[in-house]
């Protein structure tokens, strides 16, 4: 760590350069979210804290691990902060993405999401699947994965799950050993409660609005879907997501 550099211009290059969206790095906000990504292999960039977080907070390992640390005003914690009252403690990460092949384990648990749009939704489901103990979550399009909200939802788990990201869905689902459940809403299809998940496998579910695309159901040897006697016409996503990972894990 080199010597704690005073910024109290909203329009430091530094502030304006964490802020820009990059496919590099990623800004986390809050000390909890910056503790875990360092517990869990990701050294800060950059990390900036208000003198009052220094205070507040055990920060010491995080600015012995950063590459360059500063102390910023409250003004400036407004400016990086996303949400109303920021803690004050901001670290800008270098982005990780595992390898597909390296991914898969013999016998594993997964979830795959297609394009799933909300963060919410997105942080929401890796936090269960976490919780659940599943071996990773497959991302193809949709809300980025280091979006401030999802890693919110999350809880940190998208720093902490194995998370891969592709481009091409189907592609690497047929590329998987493991057997893979398409989750619809069709009566046709089969109950999850009927399916039997001894040898692992891996639960596709599509965007919000429009479900899984035609290719992604045409690359999973299963459809499966969670029987609703009720009126309502379908589930949220990651209330869909969070049953269908209880079954696998059940």
């Amino acid at each position: 760590m080199s010597g704690m550099i005073l910024i109290s211009s909203r329009d430091n290059p530094h502030i304006k350069a964490a802020l820009k969206d990059t496919s590099e790095t990623f800004l986390l906000e809050g000390f909890r979210l910056c503790a875990d990504a360092l517990a869990s292999g990701y050294a800060p960039e950059k990390l900036f804290l208000t003198a009052q977080a220094r205070e507040r907070y055990p920060t010491a390992p995080l600015e012995q691990a950063a590459a360059q640390v500063f102390e910023i005003t409250q003004p400036v914690a407004q400016k990086l902060g996303d949400t109303q009252n920021p803690q004050g403690a901001f670290g800008v990460f270098l982005r990780q993405n595992g390898k597909a092949q390296d991914f898969w384990k013999p016998s594993g648990n997964y979830i795959a999401l297609e394009k799933i749009q909300d963060p919410g939704n997105l942080g929401g489901i890796a936090r269960t699947a976490q919780a659940l103990g599943l071996d990773g979550l497959l991302v193809c399009g949709g809300c980025d994965v280091y979006h401030p909200k999802a890693l919110r939802a999350s809880m940190g788990a998208l720093l902490r799950l194995p998370v891969t990201q592709v481009d091409n869905l189907p592609a690497a689902l047929r590329e998987c050993a493991l057997p893979c459940y398409a989750a619809v809403p069709d009566r046709d299809a089969t109950p999850v409660f009927q399916c039997d998940f001894a040898q692992g496998a891996v639960i596709v579910i599509g965007n919000e609005a429009h479900g899984l695309s035609e290719e992604a159901l045409n690359a999973c040897k299963h459809k499966i879907t969670i029987p609703m006697p009720g009126s309502a016409e379908s589930l949220n996503a990651a209330v869909a997501a969070a049953i269908l990972m209880w079954e696998l894990r059940h």
